[in-house]
């Protein structure tokens, strides 16, 4: 999955590959082009990663530890036990709907 924005001065596309740790970025003249610098920034990516003798990054785990005070576990617990879900469930599910929001919002004023 990739992600690519605008650059007004320099009048090219320009994007990055997302969810992996390593840095792999694709640039085009037109949105018709795009696609095919992307997918030969994976094929570089994945030719480059055999070359060397390493593993290409694959997407996030899932996993993610949570630190709360003690005051908002038991406010999610209440909201998650109201919503009729779990404390997980409702979690992932507030994520997912800020960073929905978040990168449109970011996107758009870009």
């Amino acid at each position: 999955m990739g992600h690519a924005e605008f650059d007004n001065e320099a009048r090219i596309l320009h994007g990055e590959i997302v969810n992996i740790r390593d840095t792999v970025t694709f640039q085009a003249s037109s949105a018709d082009e795009l696609e095919k610098a992307f997918r030969d920034s994976v094929d570089d990516y994945l030719e480059f990663c055999e070359e060397e003798g390493e593993e290409p990054n694959k997407p996030f785990s899932g996993k993610l530890l949570l630190r709360l005070a003690p005051e908002q576990h038991r406010s999610v617990a209440t909201a998650a036990r109201i919503a009729g879900k779990s404390i997980n469930s409702w979690i992932a599910e507030r994520i997912s709907e800020d960073a929905e929001a978040e990168i449109r919002s970011r996107t758009l004023q870009t």
